[in-house]
């Protein structure tokens, strides 16, 4: 099999035909040979609306059956996809329409009256002025183009918190050995039911969702995560493999359902996009039955690149070990000396980004001309290698001349047994610089006030560490991906207030 994306889908129905690749809420699914016929149909309509190798083409649309035989129609014909978060903003989508130069763009129905120029617009049922998506499945099928692995495939626009979003750009290659590597380690066969409510434009959601075709396995993808749904929808499917983020998992053990919801079918579940400290991962493992995979990734890998697996102890607090050909260290220490160093993580080999898009400058900040990527995250690696996210570098809290990493103490706090939810963020003091303050989300009928929080933390923690401030909350900000926004905390505060 080709290292590549454009015939992943030709080669999977071959290989498992009319089994059920992937279910939506509602009752509908399509079996493997289903996708193939509907993808290879899809990139026929592309080609004959002029649209060729190497073009680029915005795909926005909830998680669905569309967003699928789309993605894979533009990969069939060797185009190149941009992913558009279906929470994105039209100027947002517009954006990246212009710095693509995109001559298609696949829209949702709400977003139809997007500004994208002279990109041909589609839309699933039609609008004004744009196609239909059903349209274009009535063209010949086609054949996957003859790509290989060092062909650009996906630009993937991270988030936009520091100035404009950047493109990362992503080859047949860097996906495809994320993909292969991930059910690999995650130990995925056909005999899997995989239940994942991750948005697929997300290159975490990208690879689970990806990881069927190259084992069978089906997936049910539900457009949005609820956690009474994913309780019953494990148990009435057998699910053996759930796919989420930490907020997911919090929602659904703070969920009435959980005391007797049916969860014997699992044999583990992933976490993702965000640490979770290891009181929740410990919660999380005791009642789901299973173990509790951390992974670690990012967009300019394609997705994870560490990650625990049902093949070796689990090591809650640890991100795991790095996936096969990744290289991994400390900036400023050797590859091969980095155990005990902690400082900024570097990562190199097949996962790593081309660059950003028209962004040489920005790609010049993270990339080395050895093919070392500055990932932004601070992490230690102990002596058995297994890495441990201490945090993002900008959110690093500077107070009086130390170090305070807010992943830390959100780590020591969800020990108490009244917290369901935490979030810790620097706020600005005129005598420290920064100081930390928490914003707490209790389990319910649970009552502690500030003062028990922070003798709870002085239990755990050096005095510099302990949060200056105590912030109860009904709820934290998070992404469309589900992770925590510590920026906006401060923000949604002042706004309740």
């Amino acid at each position: 099999m080709r290292g590549v994306i454009t015939d992943l889908v030709y080669n999977a129905s071959q290989r498992f035909g009319d089994a059920i690749a992937i279910s939506v809420p509602g009752g509908r699914s399509l079996t493997f040979r289903e996708i193939d016929d509907l993808a290879g149909r899809f990139a026929g309509g592309l080609l004959r609306l002029g649209v060729n190798r190497g073009d680029r083409v915005i795909l926005h649309l909830p998680n669905s059956l569309d967003w699928v035989v789309a993605y894979h129609g533009i990969a069939r014909l060797g185009a190149v996809v941009i992913p558009a978060n279906i929470l994105l903003s039209s100027a947002e989508i517009t954006y990246m329409a212009q710095d693509t130069d995109a001559v298609a763009a696949i829209l949702s129905p709400e977003k139809a009256a997007t500004d994208v120029g002279s990109a041909r617009k589609i839309v699933p049922g039609g609008s004004e002025g744009a196609l239909r998506l059903e349209d274009l499945l009535e063209e010949d099928w086609l054949e996957p183009a003859d790509m290989n692995g060092d062909d650009l495939f996906t630009i993937a626009y991270t988030s936009g918190t520091t100035g404009k979003p950047k493109g990362a750009m992503l080859t047949h290659g860097n996906i495809f050995a994320s993909v292969a590597m991930t059910a690999t380690i995650h130990v995925r066969t056909m005999h899997d039911c995989v239940y994942s409510a991750l948005p697929f434009p997300h290159v975490y959601g990208n690879v689970v969702m990806n990881a069927i075709f190259l084992t069978g396995s089906r997936l049910i993808a539900p457009a949005r995560f609820d956690p009474a749904a994913a309780l019953e929808g494990i148990a009435q499917e057998k699910v053996t493999l759930f796919e989420g983020v930490p907020t997911m998992y919090y929602q659904m053990l703070a969920h009435p359902d959980i005391a007797t919801a049916d969860l014997t079918s699992l044999t583990r579940c992933t976490v993702g996009g965000q640490t979770m400290p290891v009181a929740k991962l410990e919660a999380a493992s005791e009642r789901f039955g299973c173990p509790m995979l951390e992974l670690w990734g990012m967009t300019e890998l394609g997705g994870p690149a560490t990650s625990h697996s049902p093949w070796w102890p689990a090591r809650y607090g640890s991100i795991g070990l790095p996936f096969p050909q990744t290289e991994v260290r400390i900036a400023g220490t050797d590859a091969d000396d980095t155990a005990g160093s902690s400082g900024e993580l570097m990562v190199r080999g097949p996962l790593v980004t081309q660059g950003y898009w028209n962004n040489p400058e920005a790609t010049a900040e993270v990339l080395d001309a050895e093919g070392w990527f500055a990932t932004g995250d601070i992490a230690r690696i102990d002596e058995e290698g297994y890495l441990y996210i201490l945090d993002r570098k900008k959110d690093m809290i500077l107070t009086a001349g130390y170090n305070v990493y807010p992943a830390e103490l959100e780590q020591v706090i969800a020990m108490h047994p009244a917290v369901s939810m935490v979030a810790v963020a620097g706020r600005p003091d005129d005598e420290k610089g920064e100081v930390a303050e928490a914003f707490i989300v209790l389990h319910r009928d649970a009552n502690i006030d500030a003062e028990e929080v922070v003798s709870h933390c002085r239990g755990h923690l050096a005095a510099y560490k302990v949060p200056r401030g105590i912030h109860f909350v009904d709820d934290l900000p998070k992404t469309s991906t589900g992770k925590i926004m510590r920026r906006a905390l401060f923000q949604n505060l002042v706004s309740a207030e």
